[in-house]
């Protein structure tokens, strides 16, 4: 038998080798991942709401909250800090190696120092601890352990703990840290709203984003006025609301009585719908057609209002009237992209 024939392709008669199903796998990697948050979840308690009531204390005292940990801790941890700080409760990360070089400088007497060691038994953690001593501020374990040796250095611990990782070979941390990110979201959460911090402060923190612009703006800097509002009396015709909205490059006029006031809504879906059951409806009079009551809102209400008027309602316009019904502006569907509200 020549060569090529004994080193070529696969033998005859010896099984392939099964594809794997990744995506099998992948679920499997979740549903330990969840399992795990399941049990941590059951796990909080008292010792979580020990730690809630020490960080509380120290935002109250006008401190912040230093976030440490090395490894794969240490990008937790900066997520964590970061969701904290744009929920109201100031955090800044440490890495405990430059703190053991001048970074110790950020903590200041009346913060919270938050340790994360999974273990609890972190070398450079447990150097770092004694230097944190002497600066006054109160220590948190993050761990695992509740009796490790960085554990027993802190003042208080909030303890996760799982039974497995995801790992094929429980070495890999994915399921600890999972559980580790998440606990630390229900902490930025629980002090949150312990602290009553509304929607109004969120959008105060978040000014260039769709939601800060959303909560900030009020319905009457985001409303078309003017020549950009489009309006016909209640004694109009259809083909004189159809001028009205061509005019103002609108997709719907606002009819209104005598003294101004909102009597309904006609809409180029109104137009086309009308169309479309083979109807002519250029000469009828508006208020045969138009939609009355229509949804409207009031010009100091908050752009987010419009936002959810428009999803529950579903529709594309939204009239403003002021105290006594009077059409004062439209807010139409297609300007909240060029106003970066979508």
């Amino acid at each position: 038998m020549s060569a090529k024939r004994r080193h070529g392709g696969p033998r005859r008669g010896r099984a392939a080798l099964a594809t794997p199903d990744h995506a099998a796998i992948a679920r499997r990697v979740l549903e330990i991942e969840i399992a795990e948050l399941h049990r941590v979840q059951q796990s909080l308690g008292r010792g979580f709401a020990r730690v809630v009531d020490l960080l509380l204390d120290r935002l109250a005292r006008g401190g912040k909250l230093v976030w440490t940990g090395v490894g794969k801790n240490l990008p937790i941890a900066q997520k964590i800090a970061a969701t904290l700080t744009s929920t109201g409760s100031p955090s800044v990360v440490m890495h405990p190696s430059d703190a053991m070089h001048g970074d110790l400088g950020i903590v200041q007497p009346a913060d919270a120092v938050i340790a994360m060691s999974y273990s609890g038994a972190s070398d450079e953690l447990l150097q770092l601890v004694p230097a944190l001593r002497q600066l006054g501020a109160p220590i948190v374990a993050f761990t695992a352990d509740a009796r490790s040796p960085l554990a027993r250095l802190c003042d208080a611990v909030l303890c996760v703990r799982v039974r497995r990782e995801a790992c094929p070979f429980n070495l890999a941390p994915t399921a600890s840290t999972t559980a580790m990110l998440a606990v630390g979201d229900a902490l930025a959460i629980t002090l949150l709203r312990a602290r009553g911090f509304g929607r109004e402060d969120y959008a105060k923190l978040h000014p260039a984003g769709a939601i800060g612009r959303a909560l900030l703006l009020r319905v009457r800097d985001i409303m078309r006025t003017g020549p950009r509002l489009a309006t016909v009396p209640v004694t109009a015709r259809v083909s004189d609301a159809v001028v009205a909205m061509t005019r103002a490059r609108a997709g719907s006029v606002a009819v209104v009585d005598e003294r101004g006031r909102l009597a309904g809504i006609f809409t180029d879906g109104d137009l086309r719908r009308q169309l479309a059951a083979g109807l002519h409806p250029g000469e009828r009079p508006i208020a045969d057609v138009m939609t009355r009551q229509p949804v409207c809102v009031g010009a100091d209400r908050l752009a987010v209002d419009v936002l959810r008027a428009f999803r529950e309602h579903a529709i594309d316009d939204l009239v403003v009237v002021d105290e006594s019904g009077r059409v004062v502006g439209m807010v139409d569907l297609q300007d909240l992209p060029r106003l970066k509200l979508l």
